[in-house]
């Protein structure tokens, strides 16, 4: 579980992968730009136009190596991958338990209280260092929203049902994005937030999330698959054809810890500006192809953090968490645990 295996991220757009011996190779315009030992990959993310040999997808399929293609702005096309390894007794277990609303709100309840949480994390911190910089009202408004998701994560751990998480989740959301603006330190209108956009972000600052997000729920997929969980059967999201309802689940809680942080980072720390952006004719907003590297290289720096798990008590980095929570959910299903023990960061 210690073991961190990397993510490929490929976005140059007519880049070509194909296999040389046990090597994963990139090459755009016929020129070599980079080789790594297959060995040594846990994914490969191939963002727009990009073309992998039929050689080189069933070797990573023999190797477990899931090969994703995202549109330029990180939609989620498709995925590449091999037979599925799951224990066949975890996957019944979940389908029982994804048709037994009493057995489904136990889940539910613990995603929506750990998202919340984690909210309630990221706007105390924005007080611990730029609370004494921010206007009297600022900082009542942060007190506020923080007092609101602290009641949303009580009132959601104990809900009757599903539905009453869900609305507690909304509730979340409102508090949050509702002062999400208050958390960029930087005077400048190109990165003002009035509200949460998608398909397709409207702004540059929805568009970072969004971006992020895709690369969350990515992660989380990996996880769940490699304990063997089906991504598509969720208990907070209702299925849907072609939705990984539950890697959206498992997402939920990390979105604070693993997207947004890094998203505050990347404006506040100026190392995003208004020119990294183009608007399209129909009013979305795109991270052009040099910032998307910008951010995928503050993701994976943000994945090689060190925290103390809360529920394990050991040390990991960031991005062995999706690991962890899909194992401890898998654990649940099972019977092992009561309940499911979200992170909650600290």
């Amino acid at each position: 579980m210690r073991r961190h295996l990397n993510t490929l991220f490929v976005t140059t757009e007519g880049a070509w992968l194909h296999k040389d011996g046990a090597n994963i190779v990139v090459e755009v315009d016929k020129a070599e730009r980079g080789r790594v030992p297959a060995h040594l990959m846990g994914g490969i993310v191939c963002f727009g136009r990009i073309g992998v040999s039929p050689p080189l997808m069933g070797y990573c399929a023999e190797l477990g190596i899931a090969i994703s293609f995202l549109s330029e702005h990180g939609r989620f096309l498709a995925r590449v991958e091999g037979p599925q390894s799951g224990n066949v007794l975890l996957r019944r277990r979940q389908y029982r338990i994804a048709d037994d609303a009493d057995a489904t709100a136990v889940v539910a309840r613990a995603l929506v209280a750990g998202k919340a949480a984690n909210q309630r994390t990221v706007l105390r911190r924005a007080l611990r260092d730029h609370g004494d910089d921010m206007a009297e009202a600022d900082r009542a408004r942060l007190d506020d929203a923080q007092r609101r998701l602290g009641d949303a994560a009580r009132h959601a751990a104990a809900a009757a049902d599903t539905d009453s998480a869900r609305g507690h989740e909304g509730e979340a959301a409102s508090a949050y994005f509702g002062v999400f603006d208050l958390l960029i330190q930087r005077d400048d209108p190109a990165f003002r937030f009035t509200g949460r956009s998608r398909r397709p972000p409207l702004d540059a600052c929805n568009a970072l999330l969004s971006f992020l997000y895709a690369m969350v729920g990515h992660d989380c997929r990996s996880a769940l698959e490699t304990v063997g969980l089906d991504p598509q059967v969720g208990f907070l999201h209702r299925e849907r054809p072609g939705r990984s309802s539950l890697a959206l689940d498992l997402m939920e809680e990390l979105r604070p810890v693993l997207a947004d942080r890094v998203a505050l980072s990347l404006i506040n720390r100026q190392q995003v500006g208004a020119s990294d952006f183009q608007t399209m004719d129909g009013g979305a907003v795109l991270l052009r192809d040099d910032t998307r590297k910008t951010v995928l290289a503050a993701y994976q720096d943000r994945k090689r953090d060190e925290i103390t798990h809360p529920f394990l008590e050991e040390k990991v980095t960031f991005g062995l968490v999706p690991h962890i929570q899909a194992r401890l959910l898998a654990r649940h299903l099972r019977g092992d645990l009561d309940g499911y023990p979200p992170f909650l960061w600290k």
